[in-house]
């Protein structure tokens, strides 16, 4: 029979990590805490500026000399480009607000709820896409990378990650062993 005391020398955090019963950790609360948050937060911080110095100067530029259709594209790429974000940078505000003690998680959330992180794909061609400005095509990569990242991060914080057994093989292996033998 397996021994189901824990050992109370333990503090909280130490059986909240190894008790599997309370729950499993929150690796997103641990990086949002961290120095990886902090890279984080300055990756979106830079392609904000990228972004605003591109469209605001060599952009201009570039849109004036492009046909019709991929001008549209163009306007319609950089518009979504923008407010995907205003978007990124408000949730990265809000979780350095939160770091830094500025806001509760709670009151975070509050105002989180005000601006979604909504997963914008582009609705562009391949064709039409590839004819863009090189740097647009980059900043719109680059953008949609970021977003998927903190969307990922986001998702965990709210509760909504999905767990992924293909990241961790032992998991199914555990899971299988656990229905064989009557316990799952």
């Amino acid at each position: 029979m397996q021994d189901r005391t824990r050992d109370t020398s333990m503090t909280g955090s130490e059986q909240h990590e190894t008790d599997p019963r309370l729950g499993a950790v929150s690796f997103a609360e641990r990086m949002i805490a961290s120095e990886g948050f902090t890279a984080l937060f300055r990756e979106g911080m830079g392609l904000v500026e990228a972004t605003a110095a591109y469209l605001d100067g060599e952009g201009r530029n570039d849109s004036k000399v492009l046909d019709r259709t991929i001008a549209l594209a163009y306007a319609s790429e950089s518009m979504r480009l923008t407010t995907r974000l205003m978007q990124l940078t408000s949730w990265l505000l809000l979780q350095r607000a939160v770091n830094e003690g500025e806001l509760t998680r709670d009151d975070a959330e509050r105002e989180h709820r005000r601006v979604v992180i909504a997963m914008q794909e582009t609705t562009l061609a391949t064709d039409v896409f590839s004819q863009l400005p090189e740097r647009l095509q980059d900043l719109i990569t680059r953008s949609q990378s970021l977003q998927v990242r903190i969307h990922r991060i986001d998702q965990e914080l709210k509760g909504q990650a999905p767990v992924q057994e293909a990241l961790n093989p032992v998991a199914g292996q555990l899971n299988q062993l656990a229905a064989a033998f009557g316990r799952k």
